[in-house]
C-alpha cells in the first residue's frame, strides 16, 4: 500500500484522532493481571495494541471484543496467567515486547515473544540486562528477538540506572518489579513518558516517585477499574504539523493528552513559531487532556533542547518535517534513541528529506535540517509508521507530487490515517501499486 499526495492544500476542520496508543497497551497488560473486571473507552485498535490484546488472550485473559474503542478486560490476578499455547507473535511492537519481558519473567510458566522482520532486527539488550540482573533468565538471537523467557525464575528487587532514557526500559523493569520479592526502583537520566506509574496507581497500586527514581514493591496487588484513554498525542502531532506548515489552516484536535512527559512536541513548535491554543483542559482518569487548535503560521529554525528531546521522541519524524519548513537551521541532538525504533528515524528522516530536496546533515545522535523549498519525489519508509505519515505532512508544502511507500504498517499505530487526512484537506489517495 503505498501514499500519493498532490502538492499543497490546508487543513480545516475539527477531528478527534484515536485513542493512545502507549496507554492501550498498558491497560491490557495492567488490566489482564488486576483482581476484578476493568472497562476501558477509547481504547486504539490498531495492530500494535491488538497485538498485545491477543498475547493476553493466549494467556488466558477474557478479553471482549473491542467495539469503537471499548472493550472489558476479567482480570486474573498477579499470579493468574496460564502458558501459552505456543510462541506469541507480537507483530510490529516494539512496546509490546518490551514491556512484556518484564512481565513475563517472573511467570511460573516459560514463553517464546517473537515478531515480524522489523521488530526481529531490533535490539533488546537493553531490557535484558536489567532483567537478568534481578535473576531472569532470557535468551535472545545476538540481542534481538525472538525472546525465550524461562519460567520459574525468583525474581529480586534491584535498583536499576537507565544508561539511556527509555520509557519502555522503565516500565519493563517495574512490570517485573510486580512479582519481585523486595523493592524495585528505576533512575532516569531524563524523565520519560509515565503512563506506567499513572496507571499503575490508577489501579490501586502503590508507586514511589521522586528525584528522578521511580519504584514500587512487589507482590501487591492491583484492582479492577474503569480507565478512559485519550487521544494520542503522537498521533495529532502529524496534524500539528501539517496545520503549523500550510497556510491558510485552521484545526482543532479533541480530546488530546496533553500529560506532561509527552508534551514535548507542543513545547517545540511553540518554541519553532507555531500558533498552537489549548483549551477545555481537563483530568481524564488521571491524565490531562485538551482541545488543541491550530493555525498556520511562519516558523523558524530552532536548537531543540535536549531535556525535550524524551518527551517527545515519538514526535520527532514529524518535528522534522516543520523544521524542512522553517527559516533556517534546526539542530537536533541526544536522540540516539531514534536509531532503534521501527527503523533508524534519524537515517530514514534524512534519506527522505534529501529526496526532497531538503539538505540536512546526520549526527551520531541526531540531524541538522536547513529549511527552504520541498519538491515531490518517492520516500521509503523502511516499513515505518511515522516515517510515511510525516512525509505525508510534507506534501502541503511540496512543489511536486509525493509518493511515500509501503504504507500498510500505518495501521500499527493510525488506523484510519489516510481518510481522516483526506477529510480535513490533505490531497492524500491511496493505492495498492
Amino acid at each position: 500500500m503505498h501514499f500519493y499526495l498532490e502538492p499543497g492544500g490546508k487543513l480545516v476542520g475539527s477531528i478527534r484522532v484515536p485513542g493512545d496508543k502507549s496507554m492501550s497497551h498498558r491497560v491490557i497488560m495492567l488490566g489482564a493481571i488486576a483482581e476484578g473486571k476493568t472497562d476501558v473507552s477509547g481504547f486504539l485498535e490498531g495492530e500494535d495494541a491488538l497485538s498485545t490484546l491477543g498475547a493476553f488472550r493466549n494467556m488466558g485473559v477474557m478479553i471482549s471484543e473491542p467495539e469503537s474503542g471499548r472493550l472489558s478486560i476479567e482480570g486474573v490476578g498477579l499470579r493468574g496467567l496460564q502458558a501459552p499455547t505456543g510462541i506469541m507473535d507480537v507483530g510490529n511492537s516494539g512496546t509490546s515486547i518490551r514491556l512484556m519481558a518484564g512481565l513475563l519473567a517472573g511467570q511460573t510458566f516459560s514463553s517464546v515473544l517473537t515478531g515480524d522482520q522489523s521488530l526481529l532486527r531490533r535490539p533488546m539488550a537493553r531490557v535484558i540486562t536489567p532483567l537478568s540482573q534481578m535473576g531472569a533468565v532470557i535468551s535472545s538471537r545476538e540481542g534481538c528477538p525472538p525472546l525465550e523467557i524461562s519460567g520459574g525464575r525468583k525474581l529480586r528487587g534491584v535498583h536499576y540506572e537507565l544508561p539511556v532514557a527509555s520509557a519502555q526500559v522503565k516500565s519493563s523493569v517495574l512490570l517485573a518489579g510486580l512479582f519481585a520479592e523486595g523493592f524495585t526502583s528505576v533512575g532516569e537520566p531524563a524523565p520519560t513518558r509515565d503512563h506506567t506509574e499513572r496507571m499503575l496507581t490508577g489501579f490501586g497500586y502503590t508507586v514511589e516517585a521522586g528525584s528522578g527514581s521511580i519504584g514500587l514493591e512487589g507482590g501487591g496487588t492491583l484492582q479492577g477499574t474503569r480507565v478512559d484513554i485519550p487521544a494520542d498525542i503522537s498521533s495529532a502531532a502529524f496534524f500539528m504539523v501539517g496545520a503549523s506548515i500550510a497556510e491558510g489552516s485552521d484545526l482543532v484536535l479533541e480530546h488530546v493528552g496533553i500529560n506532561p512527559t509527552r508534551d514535548g512536541v507542543i513545547r517545540i513548535l511553540k518554541a519553532m513559531g507555531a500558533d498552537i491554543e489549548s483549551s477545555n483542559e481537563r483530568d481524564v482518569g488521571g491524565e490531562p487532556v485538551a482541545d488543541l487548535r491550530i493555525r498556520s503560521a511562519p516558523l523558524r529554525g530552532i536548537d531543540i533542547p535536549v531535556e525535550e528531546v524524551p518527551l517527545a521522541i515519538d514526535e520527532l519524524p514529524a518535528i522534522l518535517i516543520a523544521a524542512a519548513c522553517a527559516e533556517g537551521a534546526t539542530v537536533l541532538r541526544g536522540a540516539e534513541e531514534l536509531r532503534v525504533k521501527e527503523s533508524d528515524r534519524i537515517a530514514s528522516m534524512a534519506e527522505g528529506l534529501t529526496q526532497l530536496g531538503i539538505s540536512n546533515t546526520v549526527h551520531a545522535d541526531g540531524i541538522t535540517v536547513i529549511g527552504g523549498d520541498i519538491d515531490g519525489g518517492v520516500i521509503a519508509t523502511h516499513h515505518d509508521h511515522r516515517i510515511a505519515m510525516s512525509f505525508a505532512m510534507a506534501a502541503l508544502r511540496a512543489s511536486n507530487r509525493i509518493k511515500v511507500s509501503d504504507c500498510a504498517h500505518v495501521a500499527t499505530s493510525f488506523p484510519g490515517f489516510a481518510e481522516l487526512a483526506a477529510r480535513v484537506g490533505l490531497r492524500l489517495e491511496v493505492a495498492d501499486t
